[in-house]
């Protein structure tokens, strides 16, 4: 289990830090960025921000194939992994949903191949089978909503069999999990998906003004918003206390915000709430069917040419910013290190609410610093609408996820390597 090694504590033989190049990135205290690359649909900006004493916020980019068989299905990838109770669920998602991203395409891609064929000799019968015909292979082009929710399923699927297989020796992993955002751009589609209550946020230009228009395309799972809670409510109406407000926040069962996850195994799955896992994790009451939904919410949304870009955000950067603010500082600066500013706006947004200097909190070390700001990842997008145009091929591939190395107790160094 690598991951599970590069995820835990100080004693970790994986604990020494590792050399970053400029191509994987900078270090600037609890600070990591990657200020500017290109991608097969443009070009992005990454940053990431540690607070908890573990970063258990996880951050991708990946460029090329999206599929192991067929090397013409070319896009980019983002994802943004925002965990809680721990690291380790983050890791295991940027360490795996890629992977089956690109094995179920691959998988639909020899499935669509053979019912083309089909459709292809329907064409000798009727006209309109050629109609069928062109439908299907535009459709079924690149990728889909479908091919998304099943990559989601095989990294929930994984991770509850790592905590099976772990129960006896580390039970705490049945109340980790981790909220999970992803973009994929391919043939001029975006496709967001979304659990938990991280955020996707395009940059629209108005043609007749010139203003660039926040315009939110995840939809958020928390138990805050009143339409979450009659969902939830909807689905458990044998339960008066799925959602219990406690100190002015809203929580299932009086325990967690966020409604949709990976991981979380114990609300999800009875036979992991109980003994071994902790009594302070645990619920009292027993349950029938899972608290929580590893279903993700999926945008699928064309491009346009008034498209600028899309931020993709852990909650730690809009705790602090509106999407409104975000979008008109990536628009009025350089796009090269756009993520790095968007980070540091965040923190002296949360420096200012405390009535301290931005100087003064980036002195705090990690675990303290949770007191004034979350773990912030952001990854920002740039749409080049002559780069979708081009052959994919032609472009390099990129390969870029940070997050998970532990360190040295005492030092300022960021908990994240970034492979590329």
């Amino acid at each position: 289990m690598d991951y599970l090694r590069s995820c835990w504590g100080p004693g970790s033989p994986a604990g020494r830090p590792r050399r970053l190049s400029d191509a994987a990135g900078r270090q600037e205290g609890l600070l990591w960025y990657k200020d500017g690359g290109q991608v097969v649909d443009g070009e992005f900006s990454m940053a990431m921000v540690q607070a908890n004493n573990l970063l258990e916020d996880q951050g991708q980019v990946e460029s090329g194939p999206l599929s192991t068989t067929e090397p013409d299905l070319q896009g980019t990838f983002v994802g943004v992994y925002d965990g809680h109770g721990g690291p380790e669920t983050a890791c295991y998602i940027n360490d795996h949903l890629f992977n089956h991203l690109r094995s179920k395409a691959s998988t639909a891609t020899e499935v669509h191949a053979f019912d083309q064929i089909a459709i292809k000799a329907s064409t000798m019968l009727s006209d309109l089978g050629s109609v069928h015909y062109a439908r299907f292979a535009s459709e079924h082009k690149c990728m889909s909503a479908d091919v998304i929710r099943k990559a989601f399923q095989a990294t929930e699927e994984g991770f509850i069999s790592v905590v099976s297989n772990q129960w006896s020796l580390r039970p705490q992993l049945a109340a980790v999990g981790s909220c999970c955002l992803v973009g994929v751009v391919c043939s001029g589609t975006l496709y967001v998906a979304n659990l938990g209550d991280s955020r996707a946020v395009l940059g629209r230009l108005v043609r007749g003004t010139g203003e660039v228009l926040a315009m939110q395309l995840s939809a958020e799972h928390n138990a805050s918003y009143e339409e979450v809670r009659q969902e939830l409510q909807a689905s458990h109406p044998d339960d008066p206390h799925i959602v219990v407000l406690r100190h002015n926040v809203w929580r299932v069962k009086g325990i967690i915000q966020i409604t949709r996850s990976i991981g979380d195994v114990y609300l999800k799955k009875p036979e992991f709430n109980r003994e071994p896992l902790h009594s302070k994790f645990r619920l009292q009451e027993t349950f029938r069917r899972p608290l929580l939904s590893s279903d993700p919410a999926i945008t699928v949304h064309q491009i346009q040419p008034t498209d600028k870009f899309i931020i993709f955000a852990s909650d730690g950067l809009w705790e602090q910013l509106s999407n409104q603010e975000a979008v008109d500082m990536v628009q009025s600066s350089p796009r090269n290190g756009i993520a790095r500013r968007l980070v540091k706006a965040a923190m002296h947004e949360a420096a200012k609410k405390r009535e301290m200097r931005y100087s003064d909190l980036k002195k705090i070390d990690r675990g303290v610093r949770r007191h004034f700001h979350d773990d912030i990842t952001v990854i920002v997008v740039f749409f080049d609408s002559n780069a979708m145009t081009t052959a994919a091929w032609s472009r390099p591939s990129v390969s870029l996820r940070g997050g998970g190395v532990p360190i040295r107790s005492n030092t300022l160094a960021p908990l994240s390597v970034l492979q590329s």
